[in-house]
């Protein structure tokens, strides 16, 4: 077995950051001249621009400029996907938080003092801030998308059983430590670097480029490592650089932007909340027989990400089950609210709750149990396909609920707590199970592909650069461990190197979980390319065939009859350099098999999935509502880990994440439509007492993926949040244990203590109305 992958190893950058070590943007030294700059916005959800008077700004000491959409010297537009999203506001406003100015000064402290003294006068309009209300007045950023398999009417009107049932979820803030942040750095011949805590390098550089009205090789992106992304740094981190790049072209000088924490929320984008109805038919096994399922995002006011997040959240509505006739309808809403966008798992935690809701209710109308109905309705290994016409293969499903009963201890642990709630009225527990299968790649083919560079040096050191981006998540570290693994050679030997534009171009997004994949590959092709020209020249050079060449530890072992002969690397490297083999090569990888047709929303937009299954159990107070997750059992599939310590890690933070999502991330905004959860006073993310104090994680053993996935690993950055479900199921199984269990529960995400309360005392009023 290979000491270079497949094994646990640290984080490379892991001692500077807990040692603070680790430089982020802000601890950049400052050029001399360095300006910094603060952001004007609306305290308007809606209405119509009618002044904007900066006069007294730039009066103010160490005002430079005050800068605005006339002095945007190419398209005022950041948009990612679509057109028509301004970088400053020009004559409406479409959300409390809008960019509207922004003032360049000598000092931060100056810039923020400035910008207090712009005057902005806004004509309010009425502003649609629900989904509901969007629906009614059929407000929508794109047309409705369908994924229809089958004849869901006529399965529905002659299923045995039917229910309708309706419920929301709520969004949630990234919450990254490090805010958005960028510094432009203007350069010789009207060239700019652009330093920016993004997931899209690319994107930068061609949104920086496109309001400055130059060609993209103009512009530099230049991305270290971020303080965490989760998706909101895919897009939003995108104009803040921009901004940061006028101001710099405007003033000749370097200007670093820079988000105070409320500010960052609310301007940014969010997970999208959604709104869902739907009816199931069942027989009286439980076994599902339709679905016509209705989901409404609220994408905010623009388009931004949200074609993908709803294709994604209809083609995982059907989760880990086969349903022969299933019809979803997605809306994406607009409201006036700030325009939602990627968030870790991108659609499809929206997605997978549906059938896990409509789960509960067919065990409950049954009077059966939930654990083995899910089981009833999973997908069969490589016969069943999907809604949307992609085969599941190599399903892990029921691997993965096995495993996770059994470690979980289903059976004893179940009847504890049936005891326990039996025992004490105020205090109940509930336990709750979930399966994923999860879809791994873009859902834009075009979007599945990356290139790197790697470096070989006379001494044997290798310097590595990739498409993908370092937010703390170990990507850097995994794809040096693949590099590591062609060569040989131990993983110090290799320094990844910050992720540009300048050397490799057109980079996909570090997001979908595909980071591994696609960077891995491409710097696998890379390496491969410089160790074959190694092994070409070492066969001629000494002699033997190209099979008598063995790297192994560091070294160059060379057959050659009657005795061996021993390098190092690095004197082969040195070697093939006086023997003028250039040292230095490209990689390219594209994602095989994929394809989509966006209007018959049917095709195989997946490479592969990725399965798990989770088992929590949770205690709420029914005086307070208050809950706690007291336990959390996960089953991940990551195929043949390329590093477990860091796989490891992703499952833990990725199931947290998704816990604050269901539980006590709440956003709120006012009736006026502005933000009031906006830092961390009022908006509540899990703390380390919120971790549950007993958590097991098991990685599935002997998994490794049939398809060409490096090394026959899997992603595993996204998956593990929507194990998380568990704890919402186990919250509404404890819920029920107030009552008769004889009527569902309806439990709005996330499951603040107001909602559990609510929940709870529907629970009590039902159950005495549904008593004999």
């Amino acid at each position: 077995m290979s000491d270079k992958i497949h094994v646990a190893r640290r984080h490379d950058s892991a001692l500077k950051h807990v040692t603070g070590q680790a430089l982020y943007i802000d601890d950049m030294p400052e050029p001399p001249g360095t300006l910094h700059a603060a952001l004007v916005l609306s305290k308007v959800a809606c209405g119509r621009l009618m002044r904007l008077d900066a006069d007294a700004a730039k009066t103010m000491p160490g005002v430079v400029a005050v800068l605005g959409p006339h002095d945007i010297p190419g398209r005022n537009d950041i948009a990612a996907i679509g057109k028509n999203e301004p970088l400053f506001a020009l004559d409406r406003v479409e959300f409390a938080g809008q960019t509207l100015a922004m003032v360049v000064a000598e000092t931060l402290d100056a810039a923020r003092a400035a910008a207090a003294k712009v005057v902005v006068e806004i004509e309010a309009g009425e502003p649609i801030l629900d989904i509901a209300t969007a629906l009614a007045r059929e407000s929508y950023v794109q047309a409705p998308a369908t994924i229809l398999r089958g004849d869901p009417d006529a399965a529905l009107a002659a299923a045995p059983h039917r229910l309708t049932a309706e419920f929301s979820v709520g969004g949630q803030e990234h919450f990254y430590l490090e805010s958005q942040i960028a510094f432009a750095l203007p350069g010789e011949d009207g060239d700019i670097t652009v330093h920016s805590s993004t997931q899209h390098p690319t994107e930068v550089q061609h949104v920086c480029a496109r309001v400055l009205g130059w060609d993209f090789n103009r512009v530099t992106a230049v991305v270290r490592r971020l303080g965490g992304g989760f998706g909101g740094k895919e897009s939003n981190a995108t104009w803040v650089a921009a901004a940061a790049a006028i101001a710099a072209n405007h003033t000749g000088r370097p200007v670093k932007l820079r988000l105070p924490r409320e500010v960052d929320m609310v301007t940014t984008g969010k997970r999208h909340g959604f709104d869902y109805r739907y009816t199931v038919g069942f027989d009286s096994e439980g076994r599902v027989l339709a679905l016509d399922a209705v989901l409404a995002a609220d994408a905010g006011w623009s388009l931004d990400m949200t074609p993908g997040v709803v294709t994604r959240a209809l083609t995982h509505t059907d989760n880990a089950y086969w349903i022969p006739h299933f019809r979803a309808v997605g809306y994406a809403c607009r409201t006036h609210k700030q325009s939602n966008t990627a968030f870790r798992g991108f659609g499809g935690p929206q997605g997978v709750v549906v059938m896990e809701d409509a789960l509960d209710r067919i065990a409950h109308h049954l009077g059966r149990d939930p654990v083995e109905v899910r089981a009833l309705n999973f997908y069969a290994e490589g016969r069943d396909e999907t809604p949307y016409g992609q085969t599941v293969d190599e399903n892990h499903l029921e691997r993965c609920w096995a495993e996770v009963k059994a470690g979980g201890e289903l059976e004893r642990r179940r009847a504890e707590i049936d005891a326990f709630n039996a025992a004490n009225p105020v205090l109940k527990r509930g336990l709750g199970l979930f399966p994923l299968k999860f879809g791994i790649s873009f859902n834009l083919p075009h979007m599945n592909q990356a290139g790197a560079l790697v470096h070989v040096y006379t001494d044997g050191s290798i310097r590595l650069n990739h498409g993908g981006t370092e937010m703390g998540q170990g990507l850097f570290i995994k794809v040096a461990q693949v590099v590591a693994e062609v060569f040989q050679v131990d993983v110090d030997r290799i320094r990844p190197s910050a992720t540009s534009t300048a050397e490799v171009p057109n980079t996909s997004p570090t997001a979908a979980s595909t980071g591994s994949d696609l960077n891995g590959w491409a710097a696998w092709d890379a390496a491969n390319t410089i160790r074959s020209r190694m092994v070409a020249y070492a066969a001629e050079h000494f002699g033997v065939a190209e099979t008598d060449i063995e790297f192994a530890d560091g070294t160059v072992r060379i057959a050659r009859p009657g005795s061996n002969q021993v390098l190092t690397f690095g004197e082969l490297a040195k070697l093939c350099w006086l023997g003028r083999v250039s040292l230095s090569a490209t990689g390219y990888y594209k994602t095989p098999k994929i394809h989509w047709d966006p209007v018959s929303m049917r095709g195989r937009p997946f490479f592969y999935f990725s399965f798990g299954a989770a088992m929590a159990e949770v205690a709420i107070d029914t005086l307070t509502g208050e809950s706690r997750v007291l336990r959390a059992d996960l089953v991940q599939d990551c195929g043949r880990s390329l590093n477990p310590a860091i796989d490891l890690g992703q499952i833990e933070g990725a199931f947290v994440q998704g816990q604050g999502w269901l539980t006590c991330e709440e956003l709120w905004w006012d009736a006026s439509g502005r933000l009031r959860t906006a830092g961390p006073s009022t908006y509540k993310i899990p703390g380390s007492r919120d971790v549950p104090p007993v958590f097991n994680v098991t990685l599935l053993d002997n998994a490794p993926s049939r398809e060409a996935t490096i090394f026959r690993s899997k992603a595993v950055g996204e998956p593990p949040l929507m194990l998380a479900t568990a704890v919402w199921t186990a919250l509404k199984d404890a819920i029920g244990a107030v009552g008769s269990r004889r009527t569902p529960v309806r439990l709005d995400a996330p499951a603040t203590p107001e909602r559990v309360l609510a929940a709870v005392e529907r629970a009590r009023r039902e159950s005495r109305t549904a008593a004999p």
